[in-house]
């Protein structure tokens, strides 16, 4: 007696539409603003939380102009929200999506850097 075999391509799902190229042009130019370290780490720093430029700055230790220039990219971006409030600007996350983006990047860094990620580690 024969045991079945089982064909991957008979049982796979099947694959994903592509998306339009609207999206993917879009997505791209997400994904450009994130490839900067200074971006990735205020975007980082907002998840939950909102910021001011010289917070920002501090944290980073970065000039105030330059993290101002970074801020202006990611706003026109729309990865980050500006709220006035007096005198101060206060950033933070637009969303949940920007939100989740940010920490699944770092997260499958830490995947790709240690052999037990720190964000698996019980804690």
């Amino acid at each position: 007696m024969d045991t079945p075999t089982t064909d991957a391509s008979t049982t796979a799902p099947p694959p994903a539409a592509v998306p339009p190229d609207v999206e993917l042009a879009h997505a791209v130019d997400v994904l450009r603003l994130l490839a900067d370290r200074t971006r990735l780490a205020v975007l980082a720093m907002l998840d939950g939380t909102e910021m001011s430029v010289t917070a920002i700055a501090e944290a980073l230790d970065r000039p105030v102009p330059a993290v101002s220039q970074h801020l202006a990219r990611l706003r026109a971006g729309r990865l980050v929200t500006a709220r006035r409030d007096g005198t101060t600007v206060w950033y933070g996350q637009p969303d949940e999506h920007v939100a989740a983006l940010v920490t699944n990047v770092l997260q499958h860094t830490e995947h790709a850097l240690y052999e037990t990620p720190p964000h698996h580690r019980a804690g």
